[in-house]
């Protein structure tokens, strides 16, 4: 499952994923997502809270996620993810290299500091 909330009027969502990931999860956040960016067509920020990420269900959650991504990195500005796990502190770096966000690092105590980067312009 994936919780997500709305931040400054809609211009971040902050994503947050509970147990392994579904094919069913990227579904259910286009839907939520989509119409929205059909009205404003960019994000400001994605702030990516990382504290309950445990993978992906199968290999087709998987497939699903990389299909989301490439649908929507073109509506996001910048992405933030809050995790202070090894392995996702390194994610801004290896997707910076696919999307054309910018991305950057933040440890689970820095949710403020992730949202106010996000809000800057630049």
């Amino acid at each position: 499952m994936i919780q997500h909330r709305w931040h400054r009027d809609h211009q971040i969502l902050e994503i947050e994923p509970e147990g392994p990931l579904q094919q069913s999860d990227f579904r259910t956040l286009a839907a939520q997502v989509d119409p929205l960016l059909r009205d404003q067509e960019l994000l400001a920020g994605l702030l990516i809270n990382g504290r309950h990420f445990s993978g992906w269900e199968n290999f087709s959650a998987l497939v699903e996620h990389l299909r989301f991504v490439r649908d929507h990195h073109r509506h996001v500005h910048k992405v933030a993810v809050l995790s202070d796990q090894s392995l996702l502190r390194l994610m801004p770096a290896l997707v910076g290299h696919f999307v054309s966000a910018e991305a950057r690092p933040f440890s689970q105590g820095e949710r403020q500091e992730a949202l106010e980067w996000l809000a800057s312009a630049g």
